[in-house]
């Protein structure tokens, strides 16, 4: 239980590290807003036009009396809204990551050079780096996706879906937004996708610690954009500690460590 404290610990780290660092911090505030900026606006359209998108889509409802016809549509047009809202909320991050690429980059470089030690590179040209992100986000949006339709079947399952399945949610919720905001230092260090899930799983209450009070306060976009610079930096620090072999935690030989060919540095894995 203590990785969960010393999870929450590294996105304190983060925040105060831009705390610190007030022009990175307005420098890493930049793609949020934008995002938030489109993010607004596509929201305002669909609260504008959900009401004749849902009247086309019920050509059947149009000689239906009063009031029926008005409960129908007024329910699905909340209906709608509500889940582009929901949309908005489980995607916010991933495009805001997408969009910031560069300068979540510099960020976390930074982050890096003030920690001392090596500053590592991708080496790879920002075309490839935006493709390898794109990618790894649909990616991981599937499995969220997937582990969202299990949980909303189980959420019908009395006493239970009302409380564990909502912990429940949260959880993977953080993971995979640990493993999204990690992913801008873990890239920079050569990790594709499946061995950055290999490492976190090996950590994985360090992981919930850091990401699930993170996924409650991006709940609210606005907020998001606030902490998105701090939570790239913890980020950054998480994943120093994560492969840095001096500073992570040892948790003991694991199987196949001898012959697997591997850096030392992803040791933690095993956990």
């Amino acid at each position: 239980m203590s990785d969960l404290g010393a999870g929450f610990g590294y996105l304190m780290k983060g925040q105060r590290w831009v705390a610190q660092h007030g022009r990175w911090f307005g420098f890493g505030l930049l793609p949020g807003l934008v995002t938030l900026v489109v993010y607004a606006g596509a929201l305002i359209g669909l609260g504008y036009g959900a009401d004749d998108f849902v009247g086309w889509a019920t050509p059947f409802a149009d000689d239906w009396s009063s009031p029926w016809q008005g409960i129908l549509r007024t329910g699905l047009t909340a209906l709608v809204f509500v889940f582009g809202l929901f949309l908005a909320v489980i995607t916010f991050t991933a495009v805001t990551l997408l969009v910031g690429q560069p300068f979540y980059e510099s960020l976390s470089e930074e982050v890096d050079r003030s920690e001392g030690g090596d500053v590592p590179e991708s080496g790879l040209p920002l075309w490839r780096e935006l493709w390898i992100s794109a990618r790894d986000s649909v990616r991981i949006l599937l499995r969220v996706a997937l582990y969202g339709i299990i949980l909303f079947a189980c959420g019908f399952i009395p006493v239970i879906g009302q409380t564990v399945v909502p912990a429940i949610g949260f959880c993977v919720s953080g993971y995979f937004l640990a493993e999204e905001l990690t992913a801008v230092a873990l890239q920079r260090r050569g990790m594709i996708l499946k061995d950055r899930l290999a490492l976190l799983r090996g950590r994985r209450m360090l992981v919930l610690g850091f990401g699930v009070p993170l996924t409650l306060a991006f709940l609210v976009p606005v907020v998001a954009v606030f902490l998105m610079p701090g939570a790239v930096a913890g980020a950054t620090l998480l994943a120093r500690d994560l492969v840095d072999p001096d500073t992570a935690p040892d948790p003991g030989p694991g199987p196949g460590a001898a012959d697997s060919g591997e850096a030392p540095a992803p040791r933690a894995w095993s956990a």
